[in-house]
């Protein structure tokens, strides 16, 4: 039978029971054809309010959620999208550490979904394919050295070049960061340096491309610090994969956000956000945590 006319006899049903209670009352009446007297009485409120429309079947709404995402949460998730572009595991782990709201990736994506922002843009960072992963668990073990191109404006529009330098730590992603106005041996010591009295633990190695500031005064410079200095294969960036990862959360996270005024105002805002990557910013690699808290986990 076809669902409408399914539906209509249902509705001929209910009116005979409703004209028949007319005469002999709704006890007999429900007797009779077998309906709970609920059933009747609610057949009877809604003919009452709404006529033969009311005894159609209705599609059944809840009117509460006590699982629905509240909005506040729902604004915060929309924000942290369209300000830093990040995925919804990375949101969910903002969530928990700086706002205490404990929420699932999955409850996330349908919130983005829900309001057309589940895809991220072209221009948003994309997760690298590995065929094998790896991560050394002994802090200051492997140490990945690069320098990161800036192209940068000034005041009047002029373009400016500067170089930042970065270290980054295996085992527990913490990094030191500086910029220079030259690309050159002299820079890359200076780096070294800060990066020896700044980084909790004693280095072992240091593993750098062959670039020209990473050289000869370079290398004898780092091993008579006592650390072995390496160099990754020719044209094989992946083997410093992570010093190379962590460039692109700069440019998404910092550099992007960024209004460079001069070379101090730069290595000051700079400053705070090594020191915001280190201590607070939630990594995915490292399940949620921050390089410090790896750090102390590893060590104990």
């Amino acid at each position: 039978m076809h669902p409408e006319a399914r539906e209509e006899l249902r509705i001929r049903l209910k009116l005979t029971v409703l004209e028949y209670a007319k005469y002999v009352g709704a006890t007999k009446a429900c007797r009779e054809f077998n309906v709970p007297r609920s059933s009747f009485y609610r057949w009877k409120q809604s003919y009452e309010q709404e006529g033969h429309v009311g005894l159609s079947r209705k599609k059944p709404i809840a009117y509460r959620h006590p699982r629905k995402t509240a909005p506040e949460v729902v604004e915060k998730i929309l924000e942290l999208r369209s300000t830093y572009q990040i995925g919804a595991l990375r949101i969910a782990f903002y969530l928990e550490r700086y706002h205490g709201i404990k929420i699932s990736e999955s409850t996330v994506t349908r919130v983005l979904k829900a309001h057309g922002m589940n895809r991220l843009p072209k221009y948003a960072p994309k997760r690298a394919i590995h065929s094998k992963r790896y991560a050394k668990t002994v802090p200051g073990h492997h140490i990945q050295v690069d320098v990161k191109f800036l192209q940068l404006k000034d005041k009047d529009g002029k373009s400016l070049r500067r170089y930042q330098y970065t270290a980054i730590d295996d085992a527990t992603r913490i990094r030191a960061l500086r910029i220079f106005s030259k690309h050159n041996q002299e820079c890359a010591i200076q780096f070294i340096d800060y990066v020896i009295a700044k980084f909790p633990f004693r280095i072992n190695m240091v593993r750098t491309d062959r670039g020209h500031e990473f050289q000869a005064r370079f290398h004898w410079h780092v091993e008579d610090q006592g650390i072995q200095h390496v160099y990754i294969k020719p044209r094989t960036p992946r083997l410093n994969g992570k010093v190379e990862r962590s460039h692109r959360i700069d440019e998404t996270e910092f550099y992007q956000l960024l209004t460079y005024t001069d070379d101090m105002d730069l290595n000051t805002k700079l400053a705070a956000w090594e020191n915001f990557y280190n201590y607070d910013r939630p990594h995915l690699s490292l399940h949620g945590k921050t390089p410090y808290e790896v750090m102390r986990s590893l060590l104990q």
